[in-house]
């Protein structure tokens, strides 16, 4: 059996979730008393967004590390196994199988109120009370266990060992797939505070149910707390999914046929990276993490996207696509991870609601990509013991070829990650295959993957990361978000760069008061630019014509507050137009492009100064409906 499907295939659990495709009802469901949240569950506020990282490289302080040892049972009745599930414990008990998430407590809490709060979340997760044992033919099989408390352990970091090295070393043992149980329960106790690590294995987890867990223990420390129940009733337990997916009918034949003809297409095997790995054995993994658009970016292509009448990913897709067929001359082919939690029942469940279907994009075409998309969510639709019968199981093969991608802004649970220093964790493995995550959230679109450390797949899977990444943002930048039509005219609006620093200082200084405000110092400005390039929260714009010259320039600031409700504001200074393009209607376009910047973010109020000698400036705000509601005061300090 390929290494990817052996060692890597548990990271495949971050599953497909894009508007369009079933996607999850819309808020955050609130577990335990009622009580005012002093570990911040995120109810309607916005949601902050997560880091995805590796084991290698979490973000751990140095401190007491501190494990917790349950009490289990032995082996209780059996319960069915998922496709999935079997394909994963098949591979033996082995480490790198687990997934984690790690977050610090914002208040002093005892070791001994988390240990009660990680019970009462195992309590209610039907998934945490069970452990897979070997069967008498070898394959696996699932048993209930019983779990009770038990007591903290200390874990020693040894003398120069980074702290991610001894944690890797509790979790590799502790979360192997034929553990009783294989989850664990970490804490690093500091000065500041207590870091909490939870890992499972993979075969009683995805992505999804991280954050349930992290919620429930969340909740039920508040719940404590305030001196209330700690946990509700159970929530639907995976075998309950397990079991409804194996009574459902079988695929029809068209669904049969099309996984024939891509597996066949892809040489009998599931699909394969498309440009050479090296030796097809286990190496050694490299991750790379890319930040692919920022929020703005993120919004002008999914603007692109609607425009198109197509989804986010489906945008993607046809990058991808083009990307493909321009290094290897072949079409789009890749194991496709699809969520499977298509009811409301399965939302506050944990358990892995991940199934596996196959993409193929021939043409680099929105619809065309769409098509595809919709198709491999129907694949992937079915049981797939039953479609994959004829191949004995998945036909995995060295160089498998997978692309997940989720939208974290749509999961219906939710926690503030920032507030939290909330980290995904994957564990450290070796890997012969290629696998790609796209995370979408609040701050933008960000890839990670993960490719055998040779020199081949170094050159080919890096060079199409880069081609991939270049043309996405290419697409951003040219999304129609940007466009400013006036008149008969078309203009572009983008994020300024370091090169546009000298045309916007000489906009801001042709100005009826720039040459007493302005400097002709083009360093302060540098030094400007930085400040405001560094800070999400600033958007400098300019604005080209067709010929690419630049002729406006405005910066929006979005301003977060608790006066008026807690209004997010919109602040809107240095809106400049060049001298030939005054009083044409450029101004109102950039104006109306800002107002729908600044909804996006959440802004109810757009506010603007400007010097009371500017009575056409004035003017021009006034009949745009800005109202002369308040007093501004300024001072040089």
């Amino acid at each position: 059996m390929s290494a990817f499907i052996a060692q890597g295939h548990s990271q495949l659990g971050s599953g497909h979730l894009e508007s369009g495709h079933r996607a999850p009802r819309s808020g955050t469901h609130r577990v335990g008393s009622g009580s005012r949240g002093v570990f911040r569950l995120s109810g309607a506020a916005k949601v902050l967004p997560m880091r995805l990282t590796n084991v290698t490289h979490l973000r751990l302080p140095f401190g007491r590390l501190w494990g917790y040892d349950v009490s289990a049972s032995g082996l209780g009745r059996r319960i069915p196994v998922s496709f999935d599930q079997r394909l994963h414990v098949g591979a033996g008990d082995r480490s790198g199988s687990w997934m984690a998430l790690s977050f610090r407590l914002p208040a002093a809490t005892r070791r001994e109120s988390i240990a009660d709060a990680w019970l009462a979340v195992v309590a209610r997760h039907g998934t945490l009370r069970s452990a897979f044992a070997p069967g008498a033919d070898g394959d696996p099989v699932l048993h209930e266990i019983e779990i009770g408390p038990g007591s903290w352990v200390e874990h020693q970091v040894a003398p120069g060992q980074a702290v991610n090295d001894a944690l890797r070393d509790i979790l590799d043992a502790a979360c192997s797939p034929y553990q009783h149980p294989s989850h664990r329960l970490c804490v690093l106790e500091t000065a500041a505070g207590l870091t909490v690590v939870i890992a499972a294995d993979h075969a009683h987890v995805d992505m999804w149910s991280m954050l349930v867990i992290a919620r429930d223990l969340l909740s039920a420390l508040d719940a404590e707390r305030a001196g209330a129940t700690p946990m509700p009733e159970a929530a639907p337990a995976f075998v309950e999914h397990t079991q409804a997916l194996l009574d459902r009918d079988a695929a029809p034949d068209h669904v049969r046929q099309r996984w024939k003809a891509i597996i066949e297409d892809s040489g009998g095997v599931m699909p394969l990276f498309p440009l050479p790995l090296g030796t097809p054995e286990p190496h050694r993994e490299r991750v790379e993490v890319r930040d692919v658009f920022d929020v703005d970016d993120a919004a002008a292509f999914a603007v692109q996207a609607r425009d198109d009448g197509v989804s986010t990913l489906a945008r993607a897709v046809v990058a991808m696509t083009a990307v493909t067929r321009e290094l290897a001359g072949t079409p789009l082919r890749a194991v496709f991870p699809v969520h499977s939690r298509f009811e409301d029942t399965w939302h506050d469940s944990v358990g892995w609601f991940i199934t596996n279907s196959v993409l193929e994009s021939d043409v680099a075409e929105p619809r065309a990509a769409a098509a595809a998309v919709k198709e491999a969510v129907q694949l992937g639709a079915w049981p797939l013991a039953d479609v994959l019968a004829p191949w004995g199981g998945m036909p995995v093969a060295p160089g498998m070829f997978a692309i997940s991608w989720l939208d974290l802004r749509r999961l219906p649970v939710r926690i503030d990650s920032v507030a939290l220093d909330a980290q995904y964790v994957s564990a450290a493995t070796d890997t012969d295959g290629v696998m790609l995550w796209f995370i979408l959230d609040e701050s933008g679109l960000h890839l990670r993957c993960r490719y055998p450390d040779t020199a081949e797949a170094r050159a080919n899977v890096g060079g199409w990361l880069d081609l991939l990444v270049a043309r996405l943002q290419a697409d951003a930048r040219s999304s129609v978000r940007g466009r400013l039509q006036v008149a008969d005219r078309t203009f572009r609006l983008e994020r300024a760069s370091r090169d546009d620093i000298e045309a916007i200082a000489a906009l801001l200084l042709d100005d009826q008061f720039g040459s007493d405000r302005e400097s002709v110092e083009l360093e302060r400005y540098e030094a400007a630019f930085s400040a405001v390039a560094r800070d999400s929260s600033h958007y400098l714009g300019v604005v080209r014509d067709s010929a690419d010259h630049m002729v406006a320039t405005m910066q929006l600031t979005v301003i977060p507050g608790l006066s008026r409700g807690g209004s997010t504001r919109l602040q809107i200074e240095g809106l400049r137009v060049a001298p030939g393009e005054r009083s044409r209607g450029l101004g109102t376009a950039m104006l109306e492009w800002a107002h729908e910047f600044g909804r996006a973010r959440g802004a109810r109020l757009a506010q603007v100064t400007t010097d009371e000698a500017r009575d056409r400036t004035r003017a021009f705000y006034t009949r745009l409906g800005y109202q002369t509601a308040h007093v501004g005061l300024k001072r040089h300090i």
